[in-house]
């Protein structure tokens, strides 16, 4: 027997009246049949009990088989790890008010997706959540199900499971809207916030591991990149970063360039809402990185 959840295959370690819920969809699966391939567990009596219905009216081809170990491998397998907090807290006149430094919503897609897509046979990794002071990343072991690739991912796409018996359970409790949809929405709640968009990477190697980085800080160097902007410009923003604020002189200073190219720079970084200047003109002008 093919040891791969699918459409067509779940496996169970013992017999529920709630799976007849399963049986139905399977057997809607690909229009029904009139065919029985009963193995591994007598079912027969039970669901006449249970439906009233005799096996030839019942449109299945559904093949059920008791195939143990399987659901414990699973829990054995669910064991997430937490480096430490991601929240801080702050007073507001008596009451206590958390910030949360990425959308919540975002970080239980994440999570929600890595028990969903997560390899369960491969019991030498585990779901891990590292959490540092400018980023999150979330993994899981196993790759993307296959053809989908990393930049479908961040398009409307039919989603595809490798556990649908677990992404059952998370869809019938309210916590997946749609198949598909999480990371679409993980993107548009980090934008909302502010922040940059969350970068997905897959490692293709063995069994593969597919990873979520939230980034805190919508001005670190990748984002930047992304940007357009150049290496000064990249510089002064870490100058800005570290002393609060910088001059057209400390610019060009720090990058050994004449004051057109400096003005000009600092220009586009306002003009990408980067910078905001402080101040019309001569020296009293500085320029400070824009809030959210």
């Amino acid at each position: 027997m093919v040891k791969v959840e699918n459409h067509t295959v779940e496996f169970k370690q013992s017999w529920h009246d709630e799976y007849l819920k399963t049986v139905a969809a399977f057997a809607n699966t690909e229009g029904g049949s009139t065919t029985q391939e009963l193995s591994g567990i007598e079912l027969s009596s039970f669901l006449l009990e249970k439906t009233g219905d005799s096996w030839d009216e019942l449109p299945t081809s559904v093949s059920i088989d008791q195939l143990d170990g399987i659901l414990e491998a699973i829990k054995k397998n669910i064991n997430v790890m937490f480096d430490t907090s991601v929240r801080e807290l702050s007073l507001e006149g008596v009451a206590r008010r958390e910030i949360w430094d990425y959308p919540l919503d975002a970080l239980r897609e994440a999570a929600i997706n890595a028990l969903i897509h997560r390899d369960y046979l491969d019991t030498s990794a585990s779901i891990e959540v590292r959490i540092y002071d400018d980023e999150l990343i979330l993994s899981n072991p196993g790759k993307l199900m296959p053809p989908l690739t990393i930049e479908q991912l961040k398009e409307k796409h039919s989603g595809r499971q490798r556990n649908p018996l677990i992404a059952t359970v998370f869809y019938y409790a309210n916590l997946i809207e749609s198949w598909g949809s999480g990371i679409l929405k993980m993107i548009a709640l980090c934008k909302e916030q502010n922040l940059p968009e969350p970068e997905f990477v897959e490692r293709k190697g063995g069994l593969g591991e597919f990873t979520v980085a939230f980034h805190k800080d919508i001005f670190n160097e990748e984002e930047l990149r992304k940007r357009g902007l150049n290496e000064r410009q990249i510089k002064a923003v870490r100058y800005v970063k570290e002393k609060g604020k910088i001059t057209n002189k400390e610019y060009q200073e720090i990058s050994k360039i004449s004051e057109r190219t400096a003005t000009r720079d600092l220009f586009d970084l306002v003009i990408k809402n980067i910078f905001v200047q402080v101040g019309s003109t001569g020296k009293g002008t500085n320029y400070i990185l824009k809030t959210p």
